[in-house]
């Protein structure tokens, strides 16, 4: 995983995200190599995950290209160009389901979460 990603996970973790998958887009044509996913539970939470993100992020000398949604307790975006950070809601996260949209990715471990952190398909989970 490389070093930026793996920051972006920590930051998450240390504000106490749920549900924390990596899945490596690289070789599946996407626009990006990574995407981070995870889950807040408030507006608040959600924005100080971003928040952790960006700070960390920014002592490595990244910063985002572009922002979506750091208001909105459903869903807020960070793009850092090579990789992306999703938070979501647990709604939000069913409803967009990215695990099953970008199914052939592979999922990367995370040391400190358990490997079913979020099941694979939300539709398998939540029928």
């Amino acid at each position: 995983m490389p070093r930026a990603v793996r920051a972006a996970v920590e930051a998450a973790q240390n504000k106490k995200a749920a549900g924390l998958v990596v899945l490596d887009l690289s070789g599946l044509g996407a626009f990006t190599d990574y995407f981070v996913i995870c889950t807040g539970f408030s507006t608040p939470q959600t924005q100080a995950i971003c928040e952790e993100v960006e700070e960390r992020l920014g002592r490595l000398g990244r910063r985002p290209t572009h922002r979506e949604g750091r208001r909105s307790s459903d869903w807020a975006l960070l793009d850092f160009g090579s990789f992306v950070v999703h938070v979501f809601s647990e709604e939000a996260r069913r409803y967009y389901d990215l695990e099953r949209l970008w199914r052939p990715a592979k999922r990367l471990e995370i040391p400190g979460e358990p490997a079913d952190a979020f099941p694979a398909s939300q539709a398998e989970a939540h029928p």
